[in-house]
C-alpha cells in the first residue's frame, strides 16, 4: 500500500473527524457523522499500523482518534485505574521490551569481572597495586563483611536503595549518549572483578559470593535492566528505521523512561533485602534462596506478564490504549 496516496484519499474524512472532535457536537446529526468516521477511520489506522507501525500519518490519526474517544467516553480513567494498568499493563510490556538486551549486558559484565579478576589474580605483584597488605587484609577480613552490619537497618536500606537507584536512572536518563552506558557497565564489571580478586588472594573469594548473593542476584539484575533500556534509547536515535530520529528518540524515551520507575521498586526490594537478610546469622542456603526467590518475581514479572502484555499489544508507551481500542473497533 502507498501511504501517500492512501492518506491523500482519506483525508478529508480524517479532517472532518478531527473538526468535529475539537468541539462538543451540536447535534445528534453530529454526533452519528462522528461516530461513523471514527469507526472508518480506526479501521484506516489498523491498516496503516500493518504497513508502517510507526509513522507520522499513523500518529496523527491515533492523535484525531484519541480526540474523538475522548467526546465519547469523557475524561481519562480515574487515578487508581491508571496505577493497575500501570503495573498490570505499561511496566511489565516495558521490561519485556529490553529482555534481550538486558541478558547481553549480564552477559558483558559477568565476562568482563571475570577476565578482570582472573587478570589480576594471576599477574604477579597486581593485587598489590591496591593498598597494602594490612589494608588489602583489612578489607576481606573486616571491611567487606562489616559493610553490612556496621550502620542501623533502616538507614543502611535507604542508603542502598538510594544510591543503587540514581545509578540505575543516571543509566537510563543518559543513555541518549550511547557513550554512558557502556562506561558504566565496564566501571560496575571491572569493580567487581578487582573486588574478587582481592578476596581471592586474602583467601576469602567465598565471602565474596556469599555475601553478595542474597541481594545481589536482584541489585544486579536491576543495574542490567537500566543499562538495557539506555541502551536501547541510545538504539532508538542510532537506527530510527521508517520514524525520524526525533520521533524515535521521543517515542521510544517515553516508553523505557517507565523502567526507571520499575527499577526504583526493584532495586527497593534489593535493598530490603540487603538491609535485612545479608547480615542475618541464618543459614547462607536460607539467605540466598530470599535473594533468589525475589529475583525470580522480577523474572516472571518482566518475561511472562509483560510478554502477555506485549502480545496483547501494550508497548508501554503513551499511545497503546489508542492502538488497542483502534484493534478493536477495526476488527
Amino acid at each position: 500500500m502507498d501511504l501517500d496516496a492512501y492518506a491523500e484519499t482519506h483525508r478529508a474524512r480524517w479532517t472532518e473527524l478531527d473538526r468535529l472532535a475539537r468541539r462538543r457536537p451540536g447535534s445528534g446529526d453530529d454526533v452519528d457523522r462522528m461516530l461513523a468516521d471514527y469507526q472508518s477511520a480506526a479501521t484506516d489506522l489498523a491498516r496503516i499500523r500493518q504497513v508502517a507501525p510507526r509513522s507520522a500519518t499513523g500518529d496523527r490519526l491515533s492523535l484525531t482518534l484519541h480526540r474523538a474517544r475522548l467526546r465519547f467516553t469523557g475524561t481519562p480513567v480515574d487515578p487508581a485505574t491508571a496505577v493497575v494498568r500501570f503495573f498490570a499493563l505499561q511496566l511489565p510490556a516495558a521490561l519485556y521490551r529490553i529482555r534481550w538486551v538486558t541478558i547481553w549486558v549480564a552477559v558483558a559484565t559477568v565476562l568482563i569481572a571475570g577476565i578482570t579478576a582472573v587478570w589480576i589474580a594471576s599477574t604477579p605483584g597486581a593485587v598489590a597495586t591496591f593498598g597494602t597488605d594490612a589494608a588489602l587484609r583489612q578489607y576481606a577480613t573486616q571491611d567487606f563483611v562489616d559493610y553490612y552490619s556496621d550502620h542501623g537497618l533502616g538507614a543502611f536500606t535507604a542508603q542502598v536503595w538510594t544510591n543503587n537507584a540514581y545509578i540505575a536512572a543516571s543509566m537510563v536518563a543518559f543513555g541518549i549518549t550511547g557513550l554512558f552506558v557502556p562506561y558504566s557497565i565496564v566501571q560496575n564489571a571491572m569493580g567487581l572483578g578487582v573486588s574478587a580478586s582481592i578476596m581471592h588472594a586474602q583467601g576469602r573469594l567465598g565471602d565474596f559470593f556469599l555475601y553478595i548473593a542474597p541481594h545481589g542476584q536482584l541489585e544486579l539484575y536491576s543495574v542490567f535492566l537500566a543499562g538495557g533500556a539506555g541502551l536501547m534509547i541510545a538504539w532508538s536515535w542510532i537506527a530510527p528505521g521508517q520514524r525520524t530520529r526525533a520521533q524515535a528518540l521521543a517515542e521510544d524515551g517515553r516508553a523505557l523512561i517507565t523502567v526507571a520507575i520499575g527499577l526504583v521498586l526493584t532495586l527497593l526490594l534489593s535493598g530490603i533485602v540487603e538491609g535485612t537478610v545479608t547480615r542475618q546469622d541464618w543459614p547462607w542456603p536460607v539467605k540466598i534462596g530470599i535473594g533468589t526467590v525475589a529475583l525470580v518475581l522480577v523474572l516472571v514479572y518482566q518475561w511472562v506478564v509483560g510478554g502477555r502484555a506485549h502480545r496483547a499489544g501494550e508497548r508501554g508507551d503513551v499511545d497503546a490504549f489508542d492502538r488497542g481500542a483502534t484493534e478493536i473497533v477495526a476488527g
